[in-house]
Formats: structure tokens, C-alpha cells, sequence
């Protein structure tokens, strides 16, 4: 680790720097480092890959965010919204070691692609901004990574910033992380710029005030170790008691002066089973802070291997394994990205779990679980074409993946959240949890010329985002997709009309439906001649509603035979197709009995065709003489928010229509459960988003149809 000399790292980058453009590789999986970059929008994460990547020689010059330069930034959606909006990899060689930045979206419409990016990693790195400090939901995501024991360190980045707060954002990531976080290095300024970092633990200085993104390392001066004595006995009282050497601490305490690699082993130790969180101070600009941090990221991150394999099964649902991550193993991936590129067709991410990937390999693609998405079960047999190693979007040629590492393969028909396997031994690996997407947005094509574009189009898009469910509304007859949030599906949309789709959105309609508020009678009189065989039927019915979620009942009180029984039947199909085609506003009439009391035949001129009109007219003349209900759907929604907004969340619901079915006090969040009526949840993901500051979440299920209001 940096902790001790930044010199290792900094000759590493010069090497790096040297093949600069070849896709590094690595044949054993202890020589993996995935890490997640993950933080808000605007944190620096983009920037900070950047300066890592430049820094180690794989670019030879930083991109911007502004000007749509950057590695990670290459999707056209990511310029026009000027931030993140996919999951994007870029490795770099550092001693050997294989290092995957996985960069993140930090706006909570693409916590899809943040979920895909903490399951393809082994580690997260916090990136904090020292301008912005911490979010409500930067913090319930450490609590997230921490719940399965993932191991994290902190950058605070944007040291630069005339308004950075080093050590106000320090102290708010202590309150909100715990007491196990502690920095490695203090700031140093020279005329108020921060130059260089002071090691706690060496007591040397990194130098970054020269025009290289290499730091010199130099003992500190006198001058320069304001504060260290304080900060160091903290850190090593901090790494001391992560310690498995029981001794330690009385020996510390005693005034024994404890070794520098004694610290360094047990705050790797410490950092990789995730019970010591080390922070890092960076400013991108100058590259301060990039050696001292994939330090850290090579030594004390662990390797794939000691992170467990996600569980896994056959295809008949057979639980299989423990699989391990060996490159010898059974071949187990996992797509955790899908894209369209112009030239190579479908190209999928995959995190390699077990086994080892080479191309012409013959694989299993299978994708089970995500029919509720619009994704149905699906199974192929296939053959790979040529391996790459994704840079951005830039795809390098690659030999071969082992188990651990990341890789890219074009024209495979799998999607995200497909399992790639032997052939001759096909897995399932278990999904990962992934949101309900609960903004709808409607659209249709420009023209009818343009209708198979954009099916075709919208299979694509959602082939690779499984947080876009696309939904033919039965009732609305409305091709709706479902969304994250107005970002979400501006992307979605933007996509779409790249690939030359011509469409438009439209309002969304709620599914209403129609029933009757009061009993009424109805007669329907079908009779037509016109000088041969003619038409004739004639049916009366009586109405009457039924309690809500009654459905539909028909009744038969004909005496004497007046109609036979088979256009008895006929007139119940009449009035059953006039309820689907509704009556006062063309929606689905339900909940009502309706009883056929009289009626006439003719002998030669009845016919079922005639009876199923007269039903139907019956219908709506019965309509014409009472009032029609309409009903609205009623969604049970269940919210979970922190416990400052439960106030406002509840105030909100009730203006909304929302009638309070109860809550439910948590550790760290209430429960809020309630009725609500859909028409008022249209848009809730974004503004529940913004009544609690981007941390509360809600699930809803379809309860029931209720009367509008003045219905």
C-alpha cells in the first residue's frame, strides 16, 4: 500500500503507460481487482477515472465531462445530460495486477446500471465530493454494501474546489460510515492549493506540484506535520483494533513502537474482509491522490477469489455447487450489460464467475426469472466469436478471461442478467435484486409505417436494461414503458430514435371502468327486413350493480320458452362484448348482474347474430336510463422512508387521495402502507424522490377499482 512509498506505483504507471492501447491480461484470478467507483451525480467519479487512467499512461491526455471526452462518458445520452447514465470499465495494469474501474451512475434513475456495476465488482470505492459531502442515499448505499460485507474505502475528491471542505466532509463521512472510517493521508496546501498528501503511517510526502501526474516522494519537513501526531495515533488505534493479534493494543499502549509492516498487513487484512475503511484525498486536476489510491486498490482490495460466487443452480432450479472462482472450474458468467454497437451488432459485459473463456468456445445462454419484466424464459446453444476487453467504449482485442475477470462478446443473443455456461453443463446464476421501475411512460408510433420500428427497436433497448418494462395495455390499448424516472426514460427514448425509430409520447391513460350506480331496465329491439331473409330479436333485461370486485353475473328468467336456449346464450355474448366496448366513456363495464326477463323470436328470421345485437342494445338503452359510475384503479402502495420525512410523505399522500392503512416503525426506516389511486401516481417515483431527498422507495400493487370522485 501507498501507506509505506508511492514509488512502487508510480514505476508501475510508467510501465502501464508504455503498452499503452493493448488490452492487459492476466491468467490468475488473485491478479483481479474489480472495483465499483459508485457516489451522487456530480461527485467526481468520471473525473477521478480519468485522472487514474492518466496517471497510469492508458490515456495520454484527460477527457472532460463538459466536452463528452471521457473514457466513461461515451454514450451519446451521457454528453447531452452531462453525466453518467451506463455502466462503463476501463482497466489498468499496476504491478502486475489487473485493475477493473467499473464507473457508475450516481442519478438515481440508473441504479440499474449501479446494481450491475456492484454485482460485476469485489469491492466499492466511495467517492465523495469535499464541495457537495454526503446524500441521504449515498448513505443508505453504504449501509447496502455493508449488510453483505462488501469492502469499501472513501475518496473525497474535488480537493481543488475553492469551496472544498476536506475536513468538514471528513467528519460528516465518520458520522454517517462509522468510526472504522479514517483517513490514510492529510492535505497538504502550498498558497492555499493542495499540492501534496502527508502519510500517516510513513511520514513521507507525495509531491504534486510538478507538471507530472506522478508524485515525488520526499521525507516530510518540520513544517509540514501540523496535525500528524493526532491522526496518526488515531489510525493506528484504529488499525490496531481490527488487528487479529489480540497483544497488540496493551503492546501500543505500553509505548512499544509497532512496526510499519505489522500496520500495513493487518490494515490490508482489515480493508479486505471489509471492517477498515481507508480514505484518500484527490483532486483530478493534478492527479493528486491517484498513486496512493490503486495502492490501496491492489493491496488491500481482495481478488475475485476471495469474494464468494453467487449461488447457482440447473436449469431445472437444482441448487449446484458452491461453485469457487476458478479458472479451471465449471464455466459460470453472468451479462451484467448490453449494447448495440453499429458495426458488431449485440455486445455483452460479462463478469466471468468460474471457468475460463476463449474464443469458438461452444456456451449455454440462459435467462430465467425476468418474465414479469417482458423478458420470458429463454435458453440457446451458441458458439463465442472473438473475446475483447471493454475500454469505455472501445472494444480491445483479448485472448482469453479467467474466472474473476471482466470481458466483452459481440453477437451473442444473451441479455442483461443472462447466465453464459458450458454447453454440456448449463447454470442459472441467482439474479441480483433490481428495482421496480414505477413511472409510466406512453408512446406511439409516428406512423403506421413506423410500428415495426419500433417494436423491433424496443426489443433491443430492453434487451440490455432490465429495469424498462415494456407493457401493450389490455384495457388502454397504449404501448406503455415503465421507467425509473423522467432521466430514465429520456434515454430510453433518445435510444430509440437513434436506431431511426419516428415516435411521440402521449398522456398516459388510467385504465378506468364503467358500472352502473343504480338498478335499470333495458330492451333491446334488433329487427330488420329488407325483402328476403330479414333479422329478429327482442330481449328485455333488468340491471342491477354489484359490490365492488362482484364481477359479472347473468341470470336466465325466461318462462314459457319465449327465446330458446341457445339464443339465451346469444344474448349473453351480446351484452358481455357491449361491457368490453364499454357504455358512457368507451372503458370496460364490471360488477353488475344482469337478468334476462322477456323477449320474442321469429321463426325463420332469428339468429344468434341477431340476438347477441338485440343483448347489446338492450345494454345500452338500460345505460341511457341510469347513472354510470365510473371507477378509477386503487393501487396498495407501501413506502419505506426515513424517519425525518415521514410527515411530509404522509401529508403528501393524503392530498393525493391516499387513505393511510398503517406504519410500521424500522431501524433505519417506517413503513408506510396505503391506498392510492393510480391517476395520483403517475409521476410518484420523481416526486417521492424529491419530498425525501432521493432516499425513499415505494412498492405498489393493484387492490381494486374504486368511484371517482363526483362519479
Amino acid at each position: 500500500m501507498s501507506v509505506k512509498s508511492t514509488n512502487g506505483t508510480a514505476k508501475a504507471a510508467g510501465r502501464a503507460g508504455s503498452d499503452a492501447g493493448a488490452s492487459p491480461a492476466v491468467d490468475r484470478s488473485e491478479l483481479i481487482r474489480n472495483v465499483a467507483l459508485v457516489g451522487h451525480s456530480g461527485a467526481g467519479k468520471t473525473t477521478l477515472l480519468e485522472a487514474v487512467l492518466a496517471s497510469t499512461g492508458a490515456i495520454t491526455r484527460m477527457g472532460s465531462v463538459a466536452d463528452g471526452t471521457t473514457v466513461g462518458d461515451s454514450d451519446a445520452s451521457a454528453v447531452h445530460q452531462q453525466r453518467s447514465v451506463t455502466l462503463s470499465v476501463a482497466p489498468v495494469l499496476v504491478d502486475d495486477v489487473k485493475v477493473n474501474l467499473l464507473d457508475t451512475p450516481g442519478y438515481a434513475d440508473f441504479i440499474g446500471e449501479l446494481r450491475a456495476g456492484l454485482r460485476a465488482a469485489d469491492g466499492a470505492l466511495f467517492v465523495v465530493s469535499a464541495v457537495d459531502g454526503i446524500d441521504a442515499a449515498t448513505t443508505a448505499l453504504w449501509a447496502e454494501c455493508e449488510r453483505v460485507g462488501m469492502p469499501r474505502a472513501v475518496v473525497i475528491s474535488r480537493l481543488d474546489h475553492p469551496r472544498a471542505d476536506y475536513d468538514g466532509v471528513l467528519a460528516a463521512c465518520r458520522a454517517s460510515f462509522g468510526e472504522s472510517v479514517l483517513p490514510l493521508y492529510l492535505p497538504l496546501r502550498t498558497d492555499g492549493a493542495v499540492t501534496g498528501l502527508l502519510g500517516l503511517l510513513s511520514g513521507n510526502v507525495s509531491d504534486y506540484s510538478g507538471d507530472d501526474l506522478q508524485p515525488e516522494v520526499r521525507p516530510a519537513e518540520p513544517g509540514e506535520r501540523g496535525g500528524w501526531d493526532e491522526a496518526r495515533g488515531e489510525l493506528i488505534e484504529g488499525i490496531i483494533a481490527e488487528s487479529e493479534d489480540e497483544t497488540l493494543m496493551d503492546r501500543y499502549l505500553g509505548g512499544e513502537e509497532i512496526g510499519l509492516d505489522v500496520l500495513v498487513d493487518d490494515l490490508e487484512t482489515a480493508v479486505a474482509r471489509g471492517s477498515f475503511f481507508p480514505v484518500i484525498p484527490t483532486s483530478a486536476t493534478n492527479g493528486l491522490g491517484t498513486a496512493e489510491l490503486l495502492e490501496v486498490l491492489t493491496g488491500g482490495f481482495p481478488s475475485p477469489v476471495e469474494h464468494a460466487v453467487p449461488a447457482v443452480t440447473d436449469l431445472d432450479g437444482k441448487r449446484v455447487g458452491p461453485l469457487k472462482c476458478d479458472p479451471d472450474g465449471p464455466l459460470a458468467g453472468e451479462v451484467v450489460r448490453t449494447t448495440v454497437d453499429p458495426f458488431l451488432g449485440r455486445v455483452c459485459l460479462v463478469r466471468l464467475f468460474s471457468g475460463t473463456l476463449r474464443e469458438d468456445t461452444p456456451v449455454h445462454v440462459a435467462g430465467h426469472g425476468l418474465a414479469e419484466r417482458g423478458h420470458p424464459d429463454h435458453d440457446s446453444d451458441e458458439r463465442l466469436g472473438h473475446l475483447y476487453s471493454p475500454f469505455g467504449a472501445t472494444l480491445r482485442a483479448a485472448p482469453y478471461a479467467v474466472a474473476g475477470d471482466l470481458c466483452a462478446v459481440a453477437r451473442l443473443s444473451a441479455e442483461t442478467g443472462d447466465t453464459v455456461s458450458a454447453r454440456d453443463f448449463p447454470l442459472l446464476v441467482d439474479p441480483w435484486d433490481m428495482p421496480e421501475p414505477l413511472m409510466p411512460v406512453a408512446v406511439e408510433a409516428a406512423s403506421h409505417g413506423d410500428e415495426d420500428a419500433l417494436a423491433k427497436s424496443l426489443a433491443k433497448v430492453a434487451a440490455g436494461d432490465p429495469t424498462l418494462r415494456v407493457e401493450r395495455n389490455p384495457e388502454t390499448h397504449q404501448l406503455v414503458l415503465w421507467c425509473m424516472g423522467e432521466a430514465h426514460a429520456e434515454v430510453v427514448l433518445d435510444r430509440l430514435r437513434e436506431q431511426g425509430v419516428k415516435l411521440q409520447t402521449v398522456d398516459v391513460v388510467t385504465p378506468l371502468r364503467e358500472t352502473f350506480a343504480a338498478p335499470a331496465s333495458g330492451h333491446g329491439r334488433y329487427v330488420k327486413q329488407s325483402g328476403g331473409h330479414g333479422q329478429y330479436a327482442i330481449c328485455d333485461i333488468e340491471v342491477e350493480p354489484l359490490p365492488r370486485g362482484g364481477g359479472f353475473e347473468f341470470v336466465d328468467k325466461i318462462v314459457g320458452g319465449v327465446i330458446p336456449a341457445a339464443y339465451i346464450q346469444s344474448v349473453e355474448k351480446g351484452v358481455r362484448a357491449q361491457m368490453e366496448r364499454g357504455l358512457a366513456q368507451g372503458f370496460p363495464v364490471v360488477d353488475i348482474r344482469v337478468t334476462l326477463v322477456g323477449g320474442k323470436t321469429h321463426s325463420v328470421d332469428s339468429s344468434d347474430a341477431a340476438f347477441q345485437a338485440a343483448g347489446a342494445l338492450a345494454l345500452r338503452e338500460a345505460a341511457a336510463t341510469s347513472r354510470i359510475r365510473l371507477l378509477e384503479p386503487v393501487s396498495s402502495v407501501t413506502l419505506s422512508v426515513p424517519d425525518e420525512y415521514v410527515g411530509s410523505v404522509m401529508s403528501d399522500l393524503s392530498a393525493r387521495r391516499g387513505r393511510l392503512t398503517g406504519t410500521t416503525s424500522g431501524e433505519d426506516a417506517t413503513e408506510i402502507t396505503a391506498e392510492v389511486p393510480d391517476a395520483e401516481l403517475l409521476r410518484y417515483a420523481i416526486e417521492l424522490r424529491a419530498l425525501t431527498a432521493g432516499t425513499g422507495r415505494f412498492r405498489r400493487e393493484y387492490l381494486r377499482h374504486d368511484p371517482t370522485v363526483g362519479s
